[in-house]
């Protein structure tokens, strides 16, 4: 399967994203400490940020598709940049917040297909991630 994207450049730090089956637009922006102003997601933001949404969607369709009942995912991440060049995302940590009212074996299952979302295996092995999964 295939999804086809468009962009453009809309200034020296920003770009503008259109998604083409919905025709939802993204626009991105240099952060400060690389010469954008910070006023929108950067292209490393929305890959963090793509994480931590694949991981929680990757749960939900699990529990909708197993029958484990899953009341709601609350997360949090964190983007850590190298000092050096080339600059990179050096690495991740994401909290993650499970509703649900399913015993331990169920909760672990859901914590297992959490750690296989496709943005995390998309992921640099050199990209270090931690992540933690409790009970919301």
């Amino acid at each position: 399967m295939s999804v086809f994207m468009t962009g453009r450049l809309t200034s020296p730090t920003s770009t503008e994203l259109r998604h083409g089956p919905s025709g939802a637009l993204l626009e991105t922006t240099a952060p400060k400490d690389n010469g954008g102003d910070g006023s929108r997601f950067s292209p490393t933001d929305l890959c963090t940020a793509s994480a931590a949404s694949c991981a929680a969607t990757t749960v939900s369709l699990y529990a909708t598709r197993n029958g484990i009942a899953l009341t709601g995912i609350a997360f949090e991440i964190e983007k850590h940049m190298t000092n050096e060049p080339p600059r990179r995302i050096a690495k991740l940590v994401a909290r993650f917040r499970v509703s649900s009212p399913c015993g331990d074996e169920d909760f672990q299952k859901l914590v297992n297909v959490g750690k296989t979302c496709p943005v995390f295996r998309s992921l640099h092995p050199d990209v270090l991630l931690e992540d933690v999964w409790e009970r919301g």
